[in-house]
């Protein structure tokens, strides 16, 4: 994987964006893609071996399925207007989104071995937001499905990183279960920005130097991050949004452990 190009592009078209699967990347608890449906229309589909978390990016829809129905789920206009609404479905369950609005969705999935939550709406009201750093590495974080939540594999979240400033620093990973110093979980980051245009630097790299990239990432831009620090930065004059999605095998948590060099900067 050292040599893999770990950045993916979407043209974000109508209907299901594959961006990875589970397996690919180095990602074995992972499956990421955009759902975009246009009001009035919808997409089918059922989670099969896989639980799956569906986050509105932005827009409103119904999600229905055998013993569920959510009449209407989202609000936000954009990922830069208020928290978000996130839809959890356990494995074996066929849905069906309706466009209320025109509504894109990040779909994230991930194999599932057990029985896990009922279908749930997660409501901007139920999620928690933290405020991270300080100076120019301050951000805000809103965390839709943590520890506390019956999932298998998934802990969830967004990041609002403000113009010029830095997120994930001091550089920082979680690729070993060694707890309380660091628990062993995968990382998607799926990027926007306001306005569009606007782009921001991710660096990704491992302590032996077998990865070490550094990416330019713009509008719907994913990084898939299966091991190693990954610090990143917005551009001045532009706000950033990452949405975070981990997945953990045995644990799961915002536990991790910083680079020794870098460490100093609390």
């Amino acid at each position: 994987m050292n040599n893999q190009e770990l950045l993916i592009h979407c043209d974000a078209r109508p209907g299901f964006n594959r961006i990875f699967e589970v397996g690919e990347y180095g990602m074995k608890l992972t499956g990421f893609g955009l759902l975009v449906v246009k009001a009035g229309e919808t997409w089918r589909s059922t989670t099969g071996n896989f639980e799956v978390a569906l986050v509105l990016l932005g827009g409103k829809c119904r999600v229905s399925g055998d013993g569920f129905d959510f009449a209407e789920v989202g609000g936000r206009r954009n990922v830069f207007d208020g928290k978000p609404h996130t839809v959890y479905l356990p494995r074996n369950t066929g849905y069906t989104v309706a466009g209320i609005t025109d509504v894109e969705i990040a779909v994230n999935i991930s194999p599932c071995d057990r029985d896990t939550a009922a279908p749930t709406v997660i409501t901007p009201e139920m999620t928690r937001t933290l405020t991270l750093g300080r100076d120019n590495f301050t951000r805000l974080a809103t965390i839709m499905i943590d520890e506390t939540f019956d999932s298998q594999h998934f802990y969830i979240g967004e990041g609002l990183i403000p113009s010029g400033n830095w997120s994930g620093y001091p550089p920082h990973r979680h690729d070993i279960d060694n707890p309380p110093e660091e628990i062993d979980m995968e990382e998607t980051y799926f990027y926007r920005f306001d306005p569009p245009q606007g782009f921001g630097i991710q660096k990704i790299y491992t302590p032996d130097g077998r990865i070490d990239k550094t990416y330019t990432v713009k509008y719907n831009d994913t990084v898939a991050i299966a091991e190693g620090y990954h610090p990143l930065c917005g551009a001045p004059g532009y706000q950033m949004y990452y949405l975070w999605t981990m997945t953990g095998a045995v644990n799961r948590g915002l536990i991790s452990s910083k680079d020794p060099q870098h460490a100093w900067v609390k």
